[in-house]
């Protein structure tokens, strides 16, 4: 008697919890109302791995992903904006970052070159 009243109580509650995990793993990074159009490309395609404010997110750290840090101004002002564009569009295997995915598929031009105009003005924030 006494475990079934303790499946009725701990099934539950560890079923909420694994539905949390799942849902914090999966759901989309929250996009503000307020967002302009460059914000909005990088939180919906970017902050998953490279976090809101450009240093890495948990996710990432959770699958031990290292992300490169777009808050850093070394780092992203070294780069030329024809190497990012060809990193966004084509991902990162054939520039040797194999963990980078390609989002040529899925973002226009112009919205790569928002979004590269956006990276560098993240790490002045």
């Amino acid at each position: 008697m006494r475990a079934k009243w303790l499946l009725i109580i701990v099934g539950p509650a560890l079923f909420m919890l694994l539905a949390g995990v799942v849902a914090m793993l999966v759901l989309p990074y929250p996009v503000p109302k307020r967002a302009t159009p460059a914000q909005r490309l990088y939180l919906s395609n970017c902050a998953t791995c490279h976090g809101a404010g450009g240093a890495g997110s948990w996710r990432a750290t959770i699958f031990l992903m290292h992300p490169g840090d777009l808050s850093d101004p070394r780092l992203i002002d070294r780069l030329p904006d024809d190497y990012l564009y060809l990193l966004i569009k084509n991902g990162g295997a054939p520039l040797g970052k194999p963990g980078m995915p390609a989002f040529g598929f899925h973002l226009r031009d112009d919205e790569i070159r928002e979004l590269i105009a956006y990276l560098r003005a993240l790490p002045t924030r």
